[in-house]
């Protein structure tokens, strides 16, 4: 506080309106670089105030996108969002404001407005193809599948290296319960990155809903030699095992993944499905128990609302 107290009482009362405006001028540097520097150190509450002082002498576009970012890194995300909408009155047709923007009207679930700006970006760049991968997430998010769809056929149209947005669209197509199509798609992903273990977990499921479950299986495989760690290819590897009916492997394989993941409240329920099906309900309950109390805001709290008996209503469910 002492320091912008000084700054803005160091100019003299008789000076001439020249020496007024370059002291405005420098104050302005001095503050906003001054920002520049603590956000560089995450000082975010200090580089915040030196750039909104400086705002305050003076309008500057790149003030503001430092200003942006500053709010983003401190999770104030509709402050971030009133600098944006400031800095398109002064630049309406600047693409990387708008995309600034999008990015954070998706993580404050506007995603209606996220077409809106998608659809001004390509008005001005018709060929831009991130804009229409962006309004594709936004319309998968609001259920228009077919037009999601659409605006990735046109993304990979205009980029054919686009893997991102055509594991989208195999995403939108495996929900569509279109598994050809879909696996065509996650291909060119795989072809694109080889290493991409959410990839290989992608088409697990493919070839899980259209029933090859073998090469379901090896891809589940493949995920966890990419990442030993990826939870979800080894809830799948245990479901494709209990859509097997091979219980005692499930029962096994559960085991070996609590073990090592003691607090994946998913494991334990899915462990619990498999007893519940060899006929052991007091296991079953005691896995779901505990379940229930690792995530007691998971689907399976939700089911069972009090009601401790129906493990078969329960314990349905499906790879994908």
């Amino acid at each position: 506080m002492g320091f912008f107290k000084s700054l803005f009482s160091s100019q003299p009362k008789d000076a001439s309106a020249e020496e007024g405006r370059k002291n405005e001028e420098k104050n302005f540097d001095i503050l906003k670089y001054d920002g520049v520097r603590a956000q560089k150190i995450h000082k975010l509450p200090y580089a915040i105030r030196c750039f909104e002082e400086a705002l305050n002498i003076q309008e500057d576009f790149e003030t503001r996108s430092f200003l942006t970012a500053a709010y983003i890194a401190s999770g104030k995300l509709e402050e971030a969002l009133g600098v944006l909408d400031k800095m398109r009155e002064l630049k309406p047709d600047d693409v990387d404001t708008l995309l600034t923007r999008i990015q954070i009207l998706f993580m404050l679930d506007k995603d209606p407005e996220v077409i809106t700006d998608c659809q001004t970006i390509i008005s001005l760049q018709p060929e831009n193809a991130t804009a229409f991968y962006l309004m594709a997430k936004a319309k998968h998010v609001t259920n228009d599948l077919l037009g999601a769809i659409a605006d990735l056929t046109r993304a990979v149209t205009l980029r054919d290296d686009f893997a991102s947005a055509y594991q989208l669209r195999a995403e939108i197509l495996l929900k569509m319960q279109q598994g050809t199509e879909a696996l065509e798609d996650i291909q060119k992903v795989i072809e694109l990155n080889p290493e991409e273990d959410t990839a290989y977990l992608l088409r697990g499921r493919i070839y899980a809903m259209i029933g090859n479950i073998e090469q379901a299986d090896a891809d589940f495989h493949q995920v966890l030699n990419l990442n030993p760690f990826n939870e979800d290819a080894t809830l799948l590897i245990g479901q494709l095992l209990i859509a097997q009916n091979k219980l005692d492997e499930a029962i096994a394989f559960f085991d070996e993944a609590i073990e090592n993941a003691p607090d994946q409240g998913k494991f334990y329920s899915e462990r619990g499905r498999a007893k519940n099906m060899k006929g052991d309900k007091a296991g079953a309950f005691e896995d779901l128990k505990k379940s229930i109390e690792l995530n007691p805001e998971g689907e399976e709290a939700k089911l069972v609302e009090g009601s401790h008996s129906n493990f078969d209503n329960l314990y349905k469910g499906g790879l994908y």
